[in-house]
Parts: structure tokens; C-alpha cells; sequence
């Protein structure tokens, strides 16, 4: 009888312990919005983000007046996003993905690492921008 008290306590910890591990995959969707400080035309911080984009392996594309939209690919893994962009600051968006456990405002952690990478190269771009010579 000990025996099986044990085992069903160990089956139990198992179990606990592969749901945490799927709950860590995933975290809330990431969203910045980033105000640009710098002294630079919309058409400058659309360049600095297709640039970033394409840096990242991104697929980048003009939607409009202010809007990019683009696409990471990662082995069997995609994510969309949304790009809203002005003078002033510029905001991602997430639009839609495959293979990424997106679900009820979550998504797997790759996901925010990627948009946090693409953000974070968006932001030298304008300071490199801005450092140089007019």
C-alpha cells in the first residue's frame, strides 16, 4: 500500500511539475509603445524600422501612411505584427501567429523576445539617425 501512495504522490508531482513547465512557454503578449525623442521626420522612423526589420530577419511591409506590417518566420513557428508609426512614437502590434500558443492575451515567450529585439534595434536606428549630420 506504501508503494502506491508513492507512486500516485510522484505521478502528482510530475504532473504539476510539466504544467508549470507549459505555463513558463508562455507569457502576456508584449506591446510597446515607444515615444521617440529624438528630433527626427516620420519618414526617418520609418526608415529606422524597416531597416531594424530587415536586421532581424523580419518580413517588411509599407501598408500605408504610418503602418508596417511584418512578418518573422522561425523554423515552423511565425508571428505578424502591426506597426503604427509617427514623428512622435511608434507602437507593435500583434496581429497573428502559428505555432505559438497564442491564447487568451498570452503567447510563447519567443514571441516577446523577438518583438523586444526588433524594438530595441528600432531604437538605435533613431539615435544613429539622429547622431548624424543633416
Amino acid at each position: 500500500m506504501m508503494k502506491f501512495k508513492q507512486m500516485i504522490a510522484a505521478a502528482v508531482c510530475i504532473a504539476a511539475l510539466a504544467g508549470c513547465s507549459a505555463m513558463d512557454r508562455t507569457k502576456p503578449v508584449l506591446t510597446p509603445t515607444t515615444v521617440v525623442t529624438q528630433h527626427v521626420t516620420a519618414d526617418q522612423v520609418k526608415q529606422a524600422i524597416l531597416t531594424a526589420g530587415q536586421g532581424r530577419n523580419w518580413i517588411m511591409t509599407v501598408a500605408g501612411p504610418g503602418v508596417i506590417n511584418a512578418t518573422q518566420n522561425v523554423r515552423d513557428h511565425s508571428a505578424t505584427v502591426r506597426i503604427n508609426y509617427s514623428e512622435r512614437e511608434y507602437s507593435i502590434h500583434y496581429v497573428s501567429s502559428v505555432n505559438l500558443m497564442a491564447s487568451g492575451g498570452e503567447i510563447h515567450r519567443a514571441y516577446n523576445h523577438w518583438v523586444n529585439n526588433l524594438d530595441n534595434d528600432i531604437k538605435v536606428k533613431l539615435a544613429v539617425l539622429a547622431a548624424s549630420p543633416q
